[in-house]
Formats: structure tokens, sequence, C-alpha cells
């Protein structure tokens, strides 16, 4: 199960990543270049919010099946335990949180320009998150517990 919800949560992430930065692009073009959000700009948000949120099922599994994943007083003695054991959850988790509040708030802004600037804002926020927690931080690590 573990190698499973590895490689689904490894793939995921690409659609994450595709769907967030297609996302920010559409949401700093619209809001710059003072267009009207469409049906295009609405299901791309909807899709982003819809993977990221299967990514966090995925995540959840996996810290759960993981042989890996230590206690926490273990995980805090060690840098890459506490990253993959406390810090890469709650950065993710707090990039979730950001995406669906871009694409909510998106949603009930009442013109075209603040959808697309609450969009940009969010997504760019949660876009860094992912960044450090998911590429920068591992890296540095040198890939740590995967």
């Amino acid at each position: 199960m573990y190698n499973g919800m590895l490689h689904a949560h490894s793939g995921f992430r690409w659609l994450v990543i595709i769907f967030l930065v297609l996302a920010i692009i559409k949401s700093f073009a619209g809001w710059f270049g003072k267009k009207e959000y469409d049906k295009s700009d609405n299901l791309v948000a909807l899709i982003l919010l819809s993977v990221t949120h299967l990514q966090l099922i995925f995540g959840v599994i996996m810290y759960f099946v993981s042989p890996k994943i230590v206690g926490m007083a273990e995980a805090m003695k060690n840098g890459a335990s506490r990253f993959w054991v406390v810090e890469h959850g709650s950065i993710m988790l707090i990039a979730i949180v950001a995406i669906t509040l871009g694409r909510v708030l998106s949603k009930k802004a009442a013109t075209s320009e603040l959808k697309f600037k609450k969009g940009a804002i969010f997504y760019t926020i949660a876009f860094v998150f992912i960044l450090w927690a998911g590429l920068i931080k591992p890296t540095l690590l040198g890939a740590g517990m995967y």
C-alpha cells in the first residue's frame, strides 16, 4: 500500500503544479489584462482545488502507512525526520488552505478584477509554500526520507 500511495502522491504533485501555475498565469493575465472572469477560469480553479484535495488525501494516507514515519519525540532529534513528520505536512496544509481560499474568495468576489486579484494572491502564496516544502527543503535535505 505504501508504494502505491508513494507513486500516487508523487504523480499527483505534477498535476497540482501544472494547474497551480496555469491558475496563477490566468489570474495575473486576467487581473492586469482587465479581462472578464469566464468558465475556463472557473474550471481551472475547480480542477486545481480538486487535484489539491486529492493530493492531501494521498498525503494523509501515506503519513499513516509509511514505515519511515517515526514518533514525534524521535523525529524532533533528526532534521530530515522532523521535516517529513511535522514540517512538510504543516506547510502543505497551509498551501492547501491558501488554494482553497483563493478559489472560494475569487468565486464570491463581486467583479472580475477582484476574482482574478484574489486568485492571483492566494495561488502565488500557495506556490511559494509548495516550492519550499516540496522542492527546496527536500533538496537541501538530500531527498530525506523518500
